[in-house]
């Protein structure tokens, strides 16, 4: 398995297009997902605003993608948020979720945030690797 970076300043890379990857997460973050028209913004961040994609592939094919959004925010919040991390259904338990977030974590400068569902079995990973949960999370949803 290989693992490819695309950061913003690479712009589209030729076999892993936005569209490759949107359709990826869309289709394997299942129920914690979000429609692929949001996907598509926060890909589309990476290239006009600063982050990186990261995939994890035999040849042509996705197993595993990680979308990290910069925000800019060093400082005060983290300057990273984790904000997709997917792996094929068929690959799930085989380590490579754990090999794209050290891949990620060792390219990154700054913090990483990341959002997960209180039942999300990917949680006890996320710890694994060092993520603690310092804060609750609280939203208002607006009008």
């Amino acid at each position: 398995m290989n693992i490819t970076r695309i950061e913003s300043k690479d712009g589209e890379h030729s076999t892993f297009t936005k569209d490759k990857v949107a359709d990826f997460l869309f289709e394997h973050l299942e129920q914690y997902g979000d429609e692929r028209v949001d996907i598509m913004k926060c890909l589309n961040y990476v290239f006009t605003k600063g982050g990186s994609i990261t995939v994890a592939h035999e040849d042509d094919t996705i197993k595993g993608a990680v979308v990290l959004n910069d925000t800019g925010m060093e400082g005060y919040i983290p300057e990273n948020i984790l904000v997709y991390i997917a792996v094929h259904n068929s690959t799930r338990g085989q380590g490579v979720g754990g090999k794209l977030i050290e891949d990620v974590q060792s390219k990154t400068k700054g913090d990483i945030a990341l959002h997960v569902e209180p039942d999300n079995p990917a949680k006890k990973l996320y710890e694994k690797l060092g993520f603690t949960n310092k804060y609750l999370e609280m939203r208002y949803k607006g009008k």
